[in-house]
């Protein structure tokens, strides 16, 4: 009998999201429920978004590194080693007595330890690269896989370029003119028809700067009746941000802590966002113009890359984060949300979307473990 199939990583949902939607195309291509296994970080959402989703999930301890010479981050950076030690003795276990036919690793610090176990215990190990810029585990992880893939073209032979993996609910967005307006009209409030959509999403603990940036823009277009912005602030910001909203004359502004992406993008004309992978994969597999201003530290500076290769084809505008004002967005959305301009930058970012992506990534585990 086939051990299971383990889906590594987490941290963020950024790596969470992928590894649930690999996990359902996996399902939808005749893999029991029963012979997967999630594998997360204590530290990260893990626990609540993957719980529900009938898979067995283990998690382990750990966090990721401080890239910092700070003291404060030595004494940290102390701690996720241990950590991270403490990971790898069990997941060494775990994967000893699993014996997996397939390890699917897609990065964030919670997937080293399980990763670098299928290496020592001889498992074959697939690894989804989900930005521009591969994070230092799988780097150093490359020369053991025996298959990799790329959410995004990259020069190498070996890897199979997928596209990033989304869930099944984003796939399912309809972003026709008259699926936009009926689920519009499903808001509640409803959107006037005539007020073009700006949505604002940093991820779930929200960006302080974007943040205030977007407050600023409130200000600044708070007589305009024919624009609404959603904003998505996440948990962090969530109540100061409520707590200084003043009334407005005329924009539809309407604040929001965390929010299902599915229902938000289905009613979206234009983005704001960090350059994560998730996101970026997801505006581009549904064609949604945008402003992305990268997370500035990122390691490599992945998220500037991944934003390059959207502004690349036309889809996108950068910018930078300490450029990121309320002035700045007013200006460039104004110069984006034309109707022409808007309908030529959704097909650009539409020309790198890979609404296929989960399906292909579950095909190369499958062949994999067919071996």
């Amino acid at each position: 009998m086939a051990g299971p199939i383990v889906i590594t990583g987490g941290g963020t949902g950024g790596h969470i999201f992928p590894m649930q939607a690999i996990a359902q195309q996996l399902v939808a291509g005749g893999v029991a429920p029963g012979d997967l296994r999630f594998v997360g970080s204590r530290r990260g959402q893990e626990g609540v978004l993957l719980a529900a989703d009938g898979i067995s999930l283990t998690l382990l301890a750990g966090r990721g590194i401080r890239r910092s010479v700070r003291p404060d981050a030595f004494l940290d950076n102390a701690g996720a080693m241990l950590g991270l030690l403490g990971a790898m003795v069990v997941a060494l276990i775990k994967v000893g007595r699993w014996r997996p036919s397939v390890v699917v690793s897609v990065g964030g610090y919670a997937s080293f330890a399980v990763a670098f176990s299928a290496v020592l215990w001889r498992r074959p190990l697939v690894l989804v690269d989900l930005d521009a810029a591969p994070g230092a585990a799988h780097r150093f992880l490359a020369r053991f896989a025996t298959r990799r893939c790329s959410a995004l073209p990259v020069d190498d032979s070996a890897t199979t370029v997928t596209g990033a993996p989304l869930r099944d609910t984003v796939v399912a967005v309809d972003r026709s003119t008259t699926a936009r307006r009926a689920a519009r009209e499903r808001m509640v409030p409803p959107i006037d028809p005539g007020r073009q959509v700006v949505v604002v999403m940093t991820g779930s603990l929200g960006s302080a700067r974007v943040n205030g940036a977007v407050g600023e823009l409130v200000a600044l277009w708070g007589s305009r009746s024919d624009r609404t912005i959603l904003h998505v602030t996440g948990r962090r910001d969530f109540a100061s941000i409520v707590g200084r909203h003043a009334t407005l004359d005329g924009l539809d502004y309407r604040i929001i802590e965390f929010a299902d992406m599915a229902r938000l993008w289905a009613v979206c004309d234009v983005a704001v966002c960090r350059a994560g992978a998730t996101t970026v994969a997801e505006l581009t597999a549904l064609g949604i113009p945008s402003i992305l201003v990268p997370l500035p530290g990122a390691p490599g500076d992945h998220q500037t890359r991944n934003a390059r290769a959207v502004v690349n084809v036309g889809g996108a505008v950068i910018v930078p984060d300490v450029e990121c004002t309320g002035a700045r967005l007013a200006h460039d959305l104004d110069t984006m949300m034309s109707s022409s301009t808007v309908a030529d930058m959704s097909e650009a970012a539409g020309s790198l979307g890979r609404r296929d992506a989960a399906a292909s990534i579950a095909a190369v585990v499958l062949e994999v473990r067919g071996r």
